[in-house]
């Protein structure tokens, strides 16, 4: 029985989301993989429906009406997952900017290592960023510093989005209470198993900008993050209780 799930969001990513998938599916452990396409223009949904009748036991698709947010994405796909088997579940970028080949070793981290969340950090390590600018490295760095300062989280890649929870993590949080979409839905995320009490550990890996596509970093994304890790630090002060298990 396969026990893992990588979930991709896509938006317009007709050029990479081929090549990802079949590298995922090239790996020595078995994945399956959920796509989650928010109705991308370009056509994205179509190459995975057509990958589909290649891969039918192991590639999957959801798609919404438009464009929603990474946050919102993931949120769909954990709880897709979550209605079903799955064991270990996967945040990975539909860019190729996460090398498929370190799914392995996050898989290890915490199938075999006992880990419940496993973060492929670029900053564990030294910083290994391949061609981003020195001010996005820079700024992405900093943001990670001042994540720490401000919530005392004790990850050295806050904004990391290249991660496999074990189902537990997952059944823990409420995920209807996750509302942060960029970069601060990844912060939430950590913060939220943090301080539920599970074991995190960070895998260094090196991170590659996109080579084709266009990146999805806007400003609204950038201000959300700065915003929302005050509102994060505050909430947890006030509503203590805030990170708990969906109810039904």
């Amino acid at each position: 029985m396969v026990d893992a799930l990588v979930i991709i969001p896509s938006y317009n990513e007709r050029e990479n989301i081929e090549k990802v998938i079949r590298q995922v599916f090239s790996l020595q452990y078995n994945f399956h993989v959920l796509v989650v396409d928010d109705n991308s223009p370009d056509g994205t949904a179509d190459v995975v429906r057509k990958m589909m009748s290649v891969f039918p036991d192991s590639l999957f698709l959801e798609t919404r009406e438009g464009k929603m947010g990474l946050g919102t994405a993931y949120i769909h796909g954990f709880k897709w997952a979550l209605k079903r088997q799955y064991g270990l579940i996967f945040e990975m970028d539909a860019d190729l900017s996460h090398n498929p080949e370190d799914l392995v070793r996050l898989y290890d981290t915490c199938a075999k290592e006992g880990y419940d969340l496993a973060i492929g950090s670029r900053y564990i390590d030294g910083v290994n960023v391949v061609n981003w600018p020195l001010s996005r490295v820079l700024l992405s760095y900093l943001a990670s510093i001042y994540v720490r300062v401000i919530t005392r989280l004790p990850i050295r890649d806050t904004t990391a989005g290249f991660k496999c929870y074990k189902r537990q993590v997952l059944e823990a949080i409420d995920l209807n209470e996750i509302k942060f979409t960029g970069y601060a839905f990844q912060i939430e995320m950590k913060f939220a198993a943090w301080k539920l009490g599970f074991k995190v550990k960070e895998v260094s890996i090196v991170f590659t900008d996109r080579t084709e596509g266009k990146s999805k970093m806007s400003t609204g994304i950038f201000k959300e993050a700065v915003w929302g890790v005050i509102k994060l630090k505050w909430k947890s002060l006030v509503s203590p209780g805030k990170y708990r298990a969906e109810t039904s």
